[in-house]
């Protein structure tokens, strides 16, 4: 099966990236993923029947768009649309029924699961902090004991108090684009060792269950066609 995940911008990308080597691998059939990173989350378009504007980059901005062309040109028996994206401050219950209602509407037989890190993708990094540890040897994961899972917090100002102590306060102070430049390092370099069968973030876990039920469900239906490993 095919892959492609949607993913909000570079950092995000590179969690995936990280972590659909982890989930994919030693499976009892090969799955091929791609994700493609957008220019933030954008904002869902008040008539998503219509072209894009010109300009929009924007994972919201182009969901309905994209998933009309996937659904015109890719087999529903072996493609997954995967949709990542931050809360920030919305309420995620309101979020993924707004993102299932495009999906529903333009993505046709095509599969799809919605992924939704609350707040930040930073959440599902502190979820596994022995990730941290082997990433960042000298981590203060002390400076993340108040920290509430999932909770809107400031999560990636926690992250980075963790990962460079009282240098982080410099970082803040700073804002983007060296934010995002720091954001991109750390992401690649945690969601290395992540192990997602522990990771503690809920959403996290919510996410995970979804993908591994895609993947198991495609996987049943070839073993029924004959088309495990075993039998050819």
């Amino acid at each position: 099966m095919h892959i492609e995940i949607l993913a909000e911008d570079k950092s995000g990308s590179l969690v995936l990236e990280g972590l659909f080597k982890t989930i994919t691998a030693d499976r009892p059939l090969k799955h091929h993923f791609a994700v493609r990173p957008h220019r933030g989350k954008g904002l869902l378009p008040k008539d998503p029947d219509r072209k894009p504007k010109p300009m929009a980059s924007g994972l919201l901005d182009l969901l309905a768009a994209k998933l009309r062309a996937y659904a015109t040109v890719c087999s529903a028996d072996e493609w997954l649309i995967v949709v990542v994206m931050d809360s920030d401050d919305q309420d995620p219950d309101d979020l993924i029924r707004q993102i299932r209602q495009v999906t529903i509407r333009y993505s046709g037989n095509l599969p799809v699961v919605i992924g939704l890190s609350v707040e930040e993708m930073e959440s599902w990094l502190l979820g596994d902090q022995s990730a941290i540890r082997r990433a960042y040897p000298d981590a203060e994961l002390c400076r993340a004991k108040a920290y509430r899972q999932d909770s809107v917090c400031g999560t990636w100002e926690i992250l980075a108090a963790v990962i460079m102590g009282s240098q982080a306060d410099r970082l803040i102070r700073l804002g983007y684009p060296v934010v995002g430049r720091h954001k991109s390092e750390w992401a690649f370099h945690i969601a290395q060792h992540m192990d997602p069968e522990i990771n503690q973030s809920p959403s996290f876990q919510r996410f995970y269950k979804r993908i591994l039920t895609a993947l198991e469900t495609y996987e049943k239906k070839c073993c029924a066609a004959d088309r495990c490993p075993s039998d050819e």
